[in-house]
């Protein structure tokens, strides 16, 4: 499933890989990997395929999940079409809570003791989503796991994600997209390396040189 999700994000533009132009990211990181998954969403072909997978994943992962909550803003539409495949509940967690109406964070019924799984689009250093695996303990849900579509396998977001105590799995991740991309002639086979030196330790740029 990883080399079919990383062909369908590489076909779609959802996934750019520019090693010799690097991205720059809002924290001022220099990146030769950007990711936009929203794109998925305007791709009927490749939307199904990844909706699928996710469905099939809270199945096979998560059985006893009861509810989906997808991260805002670019998790709410894939917890709303596999919570509609599956035919359970699903909300959405605000970034924070809203300063009118009744001030929620989280939108949506939720019980207290409910199984959540989150569904997250991306995961880079895992800061947002763990945001919201707190704000749904807050409220008394049980988190049981998150799916994400795409990870870029950063130590950071494993530490966190080990810390939080949740099951954690993607449907696809750097490497395996690094080995279909230069495989499928996206990128040079002596790329894959620098590529892969930079989700090591992002803050280092030698893997410009």
């Amino acid at each position: 499933m990883k080399e079919i999700i990383a062909k369908e994000l590489l076909k779609i533009e959802a996934v750019f890989l520019r090693p010799e132009e690097p991205f720059i990211w809002a924290s001022g990181i220099k990146s030769p990997v950007y990711c936009d998954n929203r794109l998925i969403l305007t791709a009927p072909e490749s939307r199904n395929v990844v909706e699928d997978a996710i469905a099939l994943t809270v199945k096979r992962e998560f059985p006893e999940a009861q509810v989906l909550m997808g991260t805002a803003t670019a998790g709410i539409a894939h917890a709303a079409i596999v919570a509609d495949k599956l035919g359970i509940p699903m909300g959405y967690v605000r970034g924070s809570a809203k300063d009118h109406g009744r001030g929620n964070q989280i939108e949506g019924r939720l019980t207290p003791g409910q199984k959540v799984v989150v569904i997250e689009d991306l995961i880079s250093t895992a800061g947002s989503v763990v945001d919201t695996i707190d704000a749904l303990k807050s409220a008394g849900a049980e988190v049981i796991g998150v799916i994400s579509i795409f990870t870029y396998g950063m130590a950071k977001a494993k530490e966190r994600l080990s810390a939080a105590g949740v099951k954690y799995t993607s449907l696809s991740d750097l490497d395996t997209l690094v080995e279909v991309a230069a495989a499928d002639g996206y990128i040079k086979e002596e790329d894959k390396a620098r590529l892969l030196q930079f989700r090591d330790n992002p803050s280092d740029e030698s893997w410009m040189k």
